[in-house]
């Protein structure tokens, strides 16, 4: 199954581009039997030569749905199928990074039609999709909009289909992720990393370590480093001389560690996450009529954050997902600006705190059961999750909701009780970073179970 896909972006600075459009096409090998479109708001301007290319403009996309909004739709419509695009490796980047965003991994296998093209039809004078299709006599409309490409890309591919009757150059085509080749000295040096999560250093020949990283697969995340052809893979990858790693079985520990020990030792690839990992938060107050209100604010460490985020879009989505199951008005989360009923009321699922319909004491008590549930602020916890081996577990320590530091345990012991805590528990520094990744992770993922402990069992 193939997903024929063109997207459209508002230009800009690497993987900082915004979607603006994007078009699919779910395809069989015979015939289409789904296919999705729209515009989309990027939350971001548009450059100006994109629009005079795409005829596409701000103020078309004001009430375009975001991202996240048909985030849901381009995996179902996507799901088990090879990716297929002109020039594979832009859109397959863009959909990537926007995931990302979301904290979604969408990992797919992809197919280049320019490179089949390139092999199946040597000699044309020009590989760019107009050119091309036009002289194969390929009919094209809307050129540079996402579906009049998609559709004209997915035509392509049917022939390229055709031309490749022992479908081997198709086969040798597909590739998750169009990368190089690993070179045998990059080979040699993962030969004994293992395919488990953990946390792995890339050292240069002196021993120093130049970068630091976490993975639910070391090995396979090596190996992205080693065929990459960005600038700092490359870099990496003339500079490495060793490699070392430690197995943390739990994904939200490999998270705290990466964090930890960038700090420490300052690899010098690790340039981003020496910075805060969060640049907006959700924080509380409350308005003139009693009712407290959740706002989206930009990161600052003086005012108390309820959960912090990686980026504005991520916090917007999330908010949406809290107001929706917690019941809460739109207009009082910040989500819909207006001074009427928000839009919640009028579908029904907002009781009217909007309007003054429900009283502050009624929906106060939604907001702090969610405040309750979702704040660290005094709390004695154990958050038990996978350990190294299937007969271990791992345990982080969160007292007096500051995060204590991590440990191991046998499944044959009992670690409800301080004394076994303390001699488990490997200290680590509490800081605004450290919170964020652990809220962050609870937000997206599940853990075996949390454990709220008294505070005479806290250490």
């Amino acid at each position: 199954m193939y997903a024929i896909i063109d997207i459209e972006t508002t230009g800009g600075s690497y993987n900082e581009e915004g979607i603006t459009e994007i078009a699919v096409y779910r395809f069989d090998g015979h015939k289409i039997t789904d296919q999705f479109s729209s515009l989309v708001n990027p939350e971001r301007k548009i450059q100006p030569f994109v629009a005079n290319l795409t005829g596409i403009n701000n103020e078309m996309l004001r009430s375009a749905p975001k991202f996240y909004e048909i985030a849901k739709r381009v995996i179902e419509i996507t799901k088990d199928c090879i990716l297929i695009a002109h020039n594979a490796q832009f859109d397959n980047r863009i959909l990537t990074t926007e995931f990302d965003r979301l904290g979604y991994p969408f990992e797919k296998e992809t197919l280049c039609t320019v490179e089949l093209a390139q092999k199946l039809i040597p000699d044309m004078p020009s590989y760019s999709l107009g050119k091309l299709t036009r002289s194969l006599g390929i009919p094209i409309s809307d050129r540079h909009r996402a579906q009049g490409d998609a559709k004209a890309t997915l035509d392509l591919f049917k022939l390229l289909l055709t031309k490749d009757s022992g479908k081997e150059i198709i086969t040798e085509s597909i590739r998750k992720d169009p990368k190089l080749y690993l070179e045998p000295k990059l080979l040699d040096l993962i030969g004994d990393a293992p395919s488990a999560t953990g946390v792995y250093y890339i050292h240069k020949e002196d021993g120093t370590i130049i970068y630091i990283g976490k993975s639910k697969n070391i090995k396979k995340r090596l190996t992205q480093h080693f065929t990459s052809d960005k600038r700092k893979s490359k870099r990496i990858q003339l500079e490495v001389a060793s490699i070392t790693y430690e197995k943390t079985g739990s994904e939200l520990i490999a998270l705290l560690k990466e964090s930890e020990e960038i700090k420490q030792n300052k690899p010098i690839y690790n340039r981003a996450l020496r910075r805060t990992l969060y640049t907006y938060q959700l924080c509380s107050f409350i308005d003139d009529e009693g009712y407290i209100n959740l706002k989206i604010e930009k990161a600052d460490a003086r005012k108390k954050a309820i959960t912090t985020f990686t980026n504005y879009q991520q916090a917007k989505s999330v908010l949406f997902k809290i107001t929706e199951a917690n019941q809460l008005c739109q207009k009082l989360t910040g989500l819909h600006s207006t001074k009427g009923n928000c839009f919640l009321y009028t579908i029904k699922e907002c009781l009217g705190a909007c309007i003054n319909k429900e009283s502050p004491e009624e929906y106060n008590t939604r907001v702090e059961t969610f405040l309750n549930n979702h704040s660290y602020e005094n709390k004695h916890m154990l958050i038990i999750d996978k350990g190294r081996d299937i007969d271990e577990r791992s345990v982080i320590l969160i007292e007096n909701g500051q995060y204590k530091g991590f440990g191991y345990y046998n499944l044959n012991f009992q670690i409800d009780n301080s004394e076994v805590l303390r001699s488990i528990i490997t200290p680590m520094q509490n800081n605004r970073d450290a919170q964020h990744i652990i809220q962050g992770y609870l937000r997206r993922n599940k853990v075996l179970k949390t454990v709220m402990l008294p505070k005479e069992k806290a250490m």
